[in-house]
């Protein structure tokens, strides 16, 4: 009875022990992936080089004025911020959503395609990045909500017969197509996503191997204990942010570009975004183009393609 005893007591400590390691890299990941911060595996740097294939419009973005708007996000009473810039004698307006810790100033390029374009020109920060308050990332699931507050601001401060489309890179596409599954605004008429995952779960499954390197076990309940850890700290489960059951509900048109050579949000991804949208649709994949670079990498066919599908529906 003794050396059973023993041997359930030392299992029961080898579990406990296998438990403890899993919460503290669960934290640990938290840290990295959740919490804002500077990310070594994340650039948004703003510095421009004339060498640049967008350095015109980075330029034209860094010495352009532009307004500041503030709302108060639309749950956690958070204060947001965002640049406007306005077209001359225009009701169209672009609402531009960053990716993952960067920045409104980083879409500066795409504020200047657009502006060039005609439209007025939105560029949030998300909560917990920027200017804006939030001590967590919420991947577009949480900040679907904020973006439709952004649209009523937009219809408050330029009227009913504002047209507005939602356009987003990387995090910003997702928060794009997560946004497209709410009861939007009349004025909301399409939608462009840009290298946009298809949830949360599947994207920071695919980091944990692309950038640790972790097979199966103990990536998978790793991954489990994160997503628990941040629907205690930030609201949701990872599972949660699903672009691709938001797409569904959507009605309304939808553009998804993404790179060929997208390895940081694999370029299948995209696939499955497209099939799940009810709404009218297109899709481009970008030959050549790495993560968020289709624009850089096909600037003269990345307007034209744009112009035309905004051309079509507003």
């Amino acid at each position: 009875m003794k050396i059973k005893s023993k041997k359930i007591k030392i299992i029961i400590i080898s579990i406990l022990a296998v438990c403890g390691i899993f919460i503290a890299a669960g934290l640990y990941f938290y840290q990295v992936a959740v919490v804002p911060g500077h990310k070594s595996f994340i650039s948004n740097d703003t510095k421009i080089v004339k060498s640049d294939p967008l350095y015109r419009e980075k330029k034209w973005y860094q010495d352009v004025h532009k307004q500041k708007w503030v709302i108060k996000s639309a749950d956690d009473n958070l204060k947001l911020d965002a640049n406007y810039i306005p077209a001359a004698n225009s009701k169209k307006t672009v609402i531009i959503l960053h990716g993952f810790m960067n920045n409104k100033d980083t879409m500066g390029a795409y504020a200047a395609m657009f502006h060039k374009l005609g439209y007025n020109t939105l560029l949030p920060d998300a909560r917990g990045h920027g200017q804006s308050q939030g001590n967590y990332i919420g991947y577009g699931w949480r900040e679907k909500v904020d973006v439709k507050k952004w649209a009523k601001e937009v219809i408050q401060k330029n009227g009913s017969d504002s047209k507005i489309a939602i356009f987003g890179v990387s995090m910003g596409g997702a928060t794009t197509m997560m946004a497209s599954g709410l009861t939007m605004p009349r004025q909301v008429k399409a939608y462009i996503e840009d290298c946009g995952y298809t949830n949360v779960k599947d994207e920071v499954e695919h980091e944990a191997e692309d950038l640790y390197h972790l097979p199966t076990f103990p990536r998978f309940p790793l991954v489990e204990v994160l997503s628990g850890i941040t629907r205690l700290r930030a609201g949701y489960f990872l599972g949660d942010g699903s672009s691709i059951r938001q797409v569904a509900k959507n009605k309304r048109p939808m553009f998804f570009i993404h790179g060929e050579k997208d390895t940081f949000v694999p370029t299948k991804m995209v696939y499955d975004n497209y099939q799940a949208s009810k709404g009218k649709k297109e899709l481009w994949i970008v030959p050549g183009a790495k993560h968020a670079k289709s624009f850089a990498t096909e600037p003269a066919q990345y307007q034209k393609k744009v112009k035309a599908f905004l051309n079509r529906y507003l």
